[in-house]
C-alpha cells in the first residue's frame, strides 16, 4: 500500500504561482511513476502531468505545457507540481497518483494508476 497526501493548494490570482506537493508513505517510493490529475466541478478528471520513477521522463497535458513543471525527490518520497502563470481555467481539485512502474515510462491514463490521494483545491481568481 502507498498512502499519498497532497498539499499546497489555495486561492491565487490569475498569473500567480503555486507549488503542490505530494508526500508518499508506505511502500518504497522509488519505483513508482507519479502523476498529477485534476477535476473541475461538473467535469471529468483529466491528466495534468506525469514523471517516471527515475525522473528522466515527463509528460504534460497540452493545456499546461510551458506553465507547469513536475519533479520528484525520491529521498524525500515527494513529488511536486510547480504551477506558474495560472489561469482561472486551472481551478480544480488536484490529485496525485502512483503506479508501480520500474520499467515502463510515464502514462497519462488515470486507470493505469493504483493509488490516489484525497486532493488539494486550487482556485484561480480572474
Amino acid at each position: 500500500q502507498v498512502q499519498l497526501v497532497e498539499s499546497g493548494g489555495g486561492l491565487v490570482q490569475a498569473g500567480g504561482s503555486l507549488r503542490l506537493s505530494c508526500a508518499a508513505s508506505g511502500r518504497t517510493f522509488r519505483y513508482y511513476a507519479m502523476g498529477w490529475f485534476r477535476q473541475a466541478p461538473g467535469k471529468e478528471r483529466e491528466f495534468v502531468a506525469a514523471i517516471r520513477w527515475s525522473g528522466d521522463s515527463t509528460d504534460y497535458a497540452d493545456s499546461v505545457k510551458g506553465r507547469f513543471t513536475i519533479s520528484r525527490d525520491n529521498a524525500k518520497n515527494t513529488v511536486y507540481l510547480q504551477m506558474n502563470s495560472l489561469k482561472p481555467e486551472d481551478t480544480a481539485l488536484y490529485y496525485c497518483a502512483a503506479r508501480w512502474s520500474p520499467t515502463d515510462g510515464v502514462s497519462p491514463y488515470a486507470n493505469r494508476y493504483d493509488y490516489w490521494g484525497q486532493g488539494t483545491q486550487v482556485t484561480v481568481s480572474s
